[in-house]
């Protein structure tokens, strides 16, 4: 699998998706999971190994969710509601994924 693109991240969400911004999101999450594994899992050509692709896709998708990254909060009377960001940090299976190919200290 190659570095995701637009129409994998509109076949992957099942919604339509505007390509400039779906790059854009593609393109910050390629660039935190290659500093996340500091260049590993990717080939010489800079495109991710099939896991790591998948990863990429997963996470485009949260980022996709909601670009903003605004927290919220709504409460009424002793009632109250957080609203969180669509991406926060890689999910655990995606962790799973990036650390076979981080260095990391024991």
């Amino acid at each position: 699998m190659a570095t995701p693109t637009s129409a994998d991240l509109a076949a992957f969400t099942g919604q339509d998706v505007s390509a400039d911004q779906a790059t854009a999101v593609i393109s910050v999450v390629t660039a935190m999971a290659r500093s996340y594994t500091r260049g590993k899992g990717f080939s010489a050509a800079g495109e991710p190994s099939e896991d790591v692709a998948a990863v990429i896709l997963s996470a485009s998708a949260r980022l996709l969710a909601d670009t903003s990254q605004i927290i919220g909060q709504r409460s009424m009377g002793p009632f109250a509601v957080q609203l969180r960001a669509g991406f926060d940090g890689w999910s655990v299976a995606e962790s799973y994924v990036l650390n076979r190919y981080r260095d990391r200290a024991y």
